[in-house]
């Protein structure tokens, strides 16, 4: 099984030399730290950045450099500070080449729900509801069950909805999946230690096994 750290080093090898990329508040921030050596990424923070670099060390911190969730980040050379009105204009234009998002819940047919549990006070939805409706490739980071062990791949989302149709794969301490065009969530991968009966059992929504599940290699 894998921690959060495990999740965004599976998610940092779906990254491309060239790639704009951003990334969402929760385990997405950790892919920062793991994006590969060899490769040429920009990561765009929705608040204002491009070229964000991994978390700083500790000591080094500057209060005045922060990506959309509020944490302190670096800045790699040649990172531009604009205005949000700015970044959302690249967002919508579609120039983010892939978007990595966490997720509360998502359904079989790629509807993800990100923003709000009924009943409990937020700030607002952010900037969610435009990512999921520009982005043409989305990887969800998610805890595969919730506290009470209950599946949040499901048939279909049973919170406010953030985004329909939208998230492309998916990668849980459990699995890689992708969700397919006609529904259901295609199992790629075994995390570490993981066996293809505890995936089924900890999935609600239409789950496809096709042959020999590999084990991840993180």
């Amino acid at each position: 099984m894998l921690d959060k750290e495990g999740i965004a080093k599976r998610i940092a090898k779906e990254i491309k030399d060239g790639y704009y990329v951003n990334l969402g508040i929760g385990i997405p921030t950790l892919v920062a730290n793991y994006i590969p050596a060899n490769i040429d990424v920009v990561l765009q923070s929705e608040n204002g950045l491009l070229g964000m670099g991994p978390f700083p060390f500790e000591g080094e911190e500057d209060a005045d450099v922060i990506n959309a969730g509020k944490q302190t980040i670096t800045m790699l050379p040649g990172s531009a500070i604009f205005d949000s009105a700015m970044s959302f204009g690249m967002i919508r234009a579609k120039k983010v080449n892939l978007t990595i998002l966490g997720a509360m819940e998502v359904s079989e047919n790629g509807d993800i729900a990100n923003w709000k549990i009924p009943g409990k006070m937020v700030k607002g939805m952010g900037g969610a509801m435009d990512l999921v409706a520009s982005a043409e490739n989305i990887i969800v980071a998610m805890q595969h069950v919730n506290k009470a062990g209950e599946s949040k791949l499901l048939p279909k989302c049973t919170l406010p909805l953030t985004g329909v149709n939208c998230v492309k794969k998916i990668v849980t301490e459990l699995a890689v999946l992708d969700v397919l065009p006609d529904g259901g969530f295609k199992l790629l991968e075994r995390a570490p230690g993981i066996s293809v009966d505890e995936i089924k059992n900890a999935t609600a929504g239409k789950l496809i096994i096709e042959g020999d599940i590999p084990e991840m290699i993180i």
